[in-house]
C-alpha cells in the first residue's frame, strides 16, 4: 500500500486552507488538508484507496485536477486561479495529463476550423475546382488526428493516463461531434456503450456523472426523430445494464441516476424503459426508495387503469357537488395532482394550475388535488383559493390514495379519461396545457 505526497507551492495562497479531494462514483470526498505556510509551501499526502483523479481546492474555489497513481507530485504556480501559472515539477503521469490537457483543445480548434473549410470547398462552386486545398485539407485533418493518437499510443500500457485520457476526451467530445463532425456520431455512440461503470478507474475518474449525461445527451441531440432516439437510448440502456448487474451498489447507483436524468430531460419512453428493466432484474437488489420509485412506471404507466379513488365529504375543500369517488366526476379527463403546501415546487404549480383551470374546465379537463398533508390548518390555509376540488384524508405519505397511485415526490400529476386510463403522466403544468392545446384546442378547430 503506497502513501504518496503532492507538495509544491503556490506563492499568492500564502497561510491557506488548501485541500485534496477524491471521487467516488456520482459523489466527491475529502483525502487531506493542510495550511499553506508563509511562504505558500504546503504537502499533502494521499493513499492507494485514492487512485485515480483527484482536484485541489483552495478559497479562490478553483479546482486543479491531478492524477493519482501512486507517484509523488510536485507544483508550483502563483496561485489555482491562475492555471496558466502552474507547473507540474514532478509526477510523469500528471505531465503527460497536462501536456495533453493544454494540446489536445488546440488541436481541436484547428481540426474544426479545417472541417469548415473543407465543407465550403465541398459544397461552394467557387471552390469545389479546386483540388490542390482539397487534397492538403484533407492531409492536414488526418495529421492533426495522428498526431494526437500517436501520443495517446505512446503512453505507458499500465498507467492510469492511458486509459483517463482516451476517456476524457471521450466525453468532451460530444457537443462537438453534435454540432460539426456527424459522421463520428454512431463510433462515439458505440464506445460510450462500451464503458464499464463498474470499472474502478473510471468510479475514481472525475467523468463517472459526465459519462452517464454526456452518453444520453448525444443520443438526445443526434438529430434522429424522437421515435429513433428512443430505441438508440434502449439499446444503450441494455448495454449499460449487461455490466452494472455485476456490481449492485454501482447498479444502484447509476440507475438511480440516469432514472432522474430521463425524466427531466421528459424522456418518459425511456425513464419508463429503465425502470421495466430494472425491476425485471433479478440479480440485484434495488435499494427501497430507488424501487418504490420505479415501481410507478409498472404499476401506473400510461395505458393502465388508475385505482377509484374514496373521498370522505368532511375531507374535500372546494367540491362543485357532493363527490364519494374519483370515478363520480363526469369530466371527459380528470387530472389527479398529488403535492403538499410544505412542497415548493407545489406552491409554484398549483397557483399556476389555478389560473389554467377555467380554460381546462371548457374542455372538460376537470382537476382534483390530492394534498399531502397532516395538519388541517395547512391543507385549509394553502388550498382555499383554488377553483378546484381539493383533498386530504390527513395521513400524508401514509394515506392509502398515495400508495395506490405509488407516488413518491411531489408534485406528481396523471391524466385520466373517463375509463380511468392513463392517458398522460405530465411532469409539468406547462406540458398539461400544451397537451390541452393542442389535443383539445387544436382539436376542435
Amino acid at each position: 500500500m503506497f502513501s504518496q505526497s503532492v507538495s509544491g507551492n503556490f506563492s499568492k495562497l500564502k497561510n491557506q486552507l488548501i485541500t485534496l479531494e477524491g471521487f467516488n462514483g456520482l459523489k466527491t470526498y475529502p483525502i487531506s488538508s493542510t495550511t499553506t505556510d508563509e511562504k505558500g509551501n504546503f504537502k499533502l499526502n494521499y493513499s492507494k484507496t485514492d487512485y485515480g483523479v483527484g482536484y485541489l481546492m483552495s478559497t479562490d474555489n478553483k479546482p486543479l485536477f491531478v492524477i493519482l497513481s501512486g507517484e509523488d507530485i510536485e507544483i508550483f504556480g502563483e496561485a489555482l486561479s491562475q492555471p496558466e501559472t502552474i507547473k507540474i515539477k514532478k509526477g510523469k503521469q500528471n505531465q503527460w495529463f497536462e501536456q495533453y490537457a493544454k494540446e489536445h483543445p488546440r488541436r481541436e480548434q484547428v481540426l474544426s476550423a479545417w472541417i469548415y473549410l473543407e465543407k465550403i470547398y465541398a459544397s461552394d462552386s467557387l471552390f469545389t475546382v479546386q483540388k490542390i486545398p482539397v487534397k492538403a485539407i484533407k492531409e492536414e485533418k488526418l495529421r492533426i488526428k495522428n498526431e494526437d493518437d500517436a501520443f495517446l499510443e505512446a503512453l505507458p500500457k499500465d498507467s492510469y493516463v492511458k486509459w483517463f485520457l482516451p476517456t476524457r476526451k471521450l466525453v468532451s467530445s460530444v457537443s462537438t461531434i453534435a454540432q460539426y463532425r456527424s459522421e463520428e456520431m454512431p463510433e462515439t455512440i458505440n464506445a460510450f456503450r462500451n464503458l464499464d461503470y463498474t470499472d474502478n478507474r473510471l468510479y475514481k475518474s472525475g467523468l463517472f456523472k459526465d459519462a452517464i449525461e454526456s452518453h444520453f445527451w448525444l443520443l438526445e441531440n443526434s438529430g434522429n426523430p424522437l421515435d429513433k432516439v428512443f430505441e438508440e437510448m434502449k439499446i444503450s440502456i441494455d448495454a449499460m445494464m449487461e455490466k452494472l448487474v455485476t456490481n449492485e451498489k454501482v447498479f444502484n447507483e447509476v440507475t438511480d441516476y440516469l432514472f432522474d436524468l430521463l425524466e427531466k430531460h421528459s424522456l418518459f419512453k425511456a425513464s419508463e424503459y429503465l425502470a421495466l428493466k430494472v425491476l425485471n432484474e433479478g440479480s440485484c437488489t434495488i435499494n427501497n426508495d430507488l424501487s418504490n420509485q420505479l415501481e410507478t412506471y409498472r404499476a401506473m404507466k400510461k395505458g393502465n387503469i388508475a385505482p377509484d379513488i374514496v373521498f370522505t365529504k368532511s375531507n374535500f375543500i372546494n367540491p362543485s357537488r357532493t363527490i364519494t369517488k374519483l370515478s363520480d366526476f363526469n369530466s371527459k379527463y380528470t387530472v389527479v395532482v398529488f403535492g403538499a403546501s410544505w412542497c415548493p415546487k407545489c406552491n409554484e404549480e398549483l397557483p399556476e394550475i389555478a389560473k389554467l383551470y377555467n380554460k381546462w374546465k371548457s374542455k372538460e379537463v376537470e382537476v382534483v388535488f390530492i394534498a399531502l398533508e397532516d395538519n388541517r390548518n395547512s391543507f385549509t390555509d394553502f388550498t382555499k383559493s383554488f377553483p378546484f376540488p381539493s383533498y386530504s384524508d390527513g395521513k400524508k405519505w401514509e394515506s392509502k390514495i398515495v400508495k395506490d397511485y405509488y407516488v413518491f415526490s411531489t408534485p406528481t400529476m396523471f391524466l385520466l379519461d373517463t375509463k380511468r386510463e392513463i392517458i398522460l403522466r405530465p411532469n409539468s403544468v406547462k406540458q398539461m396545457d400544451a397537451w390541452v392545446d393542442w389535443f383539445l384546442v387544436q382539436g376542435n378547430k
